[in-house]
């Protein structure tokens, strides 16, 4: 099976690359095998100075790293230096910390010692997404190699350049051949490969129709998954915010990576009092966004990776606006000198429960504004959704703020701040948006076998 590299810019073919037989992938498994029974018994020193090597040739490779993300899915090529830089980031992170977070933690007993240990499990397979095609894997597997673990990764046949380079940077930082391999492969292919006896442990991110098949194929194999699928995260403007800053931020938010993020904020709900106020604000930097070429600097939208997400994004719009929505700004697909698969940044008003910009996961520039009575009502719209991945909470109030956290169902909320990931933090999600942490020191220790001892 071949897989092509179509710019999303310019709908051109770049390169076809040979996917992996089901004999090349068998051999590989085997290979990874070998390979991590040698790599958990490397000292943790030795694996943070190899994984702080990784760092380093990221940061060498910054830039034909970021043209051919930016090439294969269509990110904003400032955007895709800074993901480049964040993986880096995490490398050097878990380099640093993994000692700490797998130290044996002592547990008085009636013994004479007991303790719990955090040991490798094996070979993790990865099936990893488009949208962030190197912090995903990265964020994955820093801290699942760093604990002693080999990984092999199935990455989104559209980005196959992506998938072999990220194993050249831990080959050329001196990892052993094995311990981070990348399999060219479909999705049936990938279902056989959770299967096979060398696969101890499955992480997806992905949609929740494709997180549910990952998770019972594991499951009937009695296979260790994490799981980090869609989400509609809620933006929950209170009506005590600056609304200048508070709507450029719900700006930054929609459309980061072109709105192609699980973490993006998507429903805006904003409190009755201010609605036209900010709505109005969030309205004219919507329309003032540059779209254009992602190669180019200046651009703030580039295309959306894949010709069906603008075909599903128009599909969620036109459907939201036949039961009520209005159109404030955007609504149309547009180009660039007449090729590429890019739509203009969009806001909706006159938004309801049931239409799909609020209960799907929209992905791409389309944002969905609703008015809220008051911060119960606020949180219990933020709630009534299958998804519990992020939101924010944006108020000049903060202690009125947290008072909301405990009462939103979500991985993670940021008050004032966009959610973002971040290495020191565990991120993931609840409900239908999945379950297990990745980074942190709760991430690292997905991985692992927690072992009790116990010394009499």
């Amino acid at each position: 099976m071949n897989f092509p590299a179509i710019n999303p810019a310019t709908e051109k073919v770049e390169k076809t690359y040979t996917g992996h037989s089901l004999a090349q992938c068998r051999a590989a498994l085997q290979k990874s095998v070998i390979a991590q029974k040698y790599w958990q018994e490397t000292s943790l020193a030795e694996r943070a100075g190899l994984m702080k090597n990784a760092a380093g040739v990221l940061v060498k490779r910054k830039q034909e790293f970021s043209g051919l993300m930016t090439m294969e899915m269509g990110k904003p090529i400032t955007q895709s230096r800074a993901e480049i830089e964040k993986c880096a980031l995490n490398c050097n992170y878990f380099a640093e910390n993994a000692e700490k977070f797998l130290a044996p933690e002592q547990v008085p007993t009636e013994s004479k010692k007991s303790y719990v240990r955090f040991d490798a499990i094996g070979t993790i397979l990865a099936i990893m997404p488009w949208n962030f095609p190197f912090w995903q894997v990265f964020r994955f597997a820093a801290p699942a190699i760093m604990a002693g673990n080999s990984a092999v990764l199935k990455h989104a046949s559209n980005v196959p350049g992506c998938s072999l380079a990220i194993q050249s940077v831990f080959e050329e930082a001196g990892l052993p051949k094995g311990v981070f391999q990348s399999l060219l492969v479909d999705s049936e292919t990938a279902s056989k490969l959770i299967e096979m006896p060398e696969i101890a442990a499955v992480t997806i991110t992905g949609s929740v129709a494709a997180g549910a098949m990952v998770a019972g194929l594991a499951g009937k194999n009695i296979k260790k998954t994490v799981l980090e699928l869609g989400g509609s995260d809620a933006f929950i403007v209170l009506d005590d915010v600056e609304i200048k800053t508070c709507s450029t931020q719900a700006v930054n938010g929609r459309t980061l990576n072109s709105g192609q993020s699980c973490i993006a904020a998507k429903r805006f709900i904003v409190s009755k009092k201010i609605e036209k106020r900010f709505t109005e604000e969030f309205v004219e930097k919507m329309r003032s966004l540059r779209v254009g070429d992602p190669m180019e600097k200046d651009t703030q939208v580039g295309p959306l990776a894949k010709k069906e997400l603008v075909d599903n994004l128009e599909s969620q719009l036109k459907r939201s606006v036949k039961m009520g929505a209005k159109i404030l700004t955007g609504g149309k697909r547009t180009s660039v000198e007449g090729k590429g698969f890019f739509f203009e940044p969009t806001v909706l008003g006159s938004v309801s429960e049931k239409m799909p910009v609020f209960s799907e996961e929209t992905f791409g520039p389309l944002a969905g504004v609703m008015p809220a009575e008051d911060d119960e009502d606020a949180v219990r719209i933020a709630n009534a959704t299958e998804f519990g991945l992020g939101a924010s909470v944006w108020s000049s109030d903060l202690d009125r703020a947290e008072r909301l956290v405990p009462k939103i169902k979500a991985g993670a909320v940021s008050i004032n701040k966009i959610v973002r990931s971040d290495p020191r933090l565990p991120f993931g999600g609840t409900k239908k948006s999945g379950y297990g942490r990745e980074l942190g020191i709760f991430g690292i220790r997905e991985f692992v076998n927690i072992k009790a001892v116990v010394v009499q």
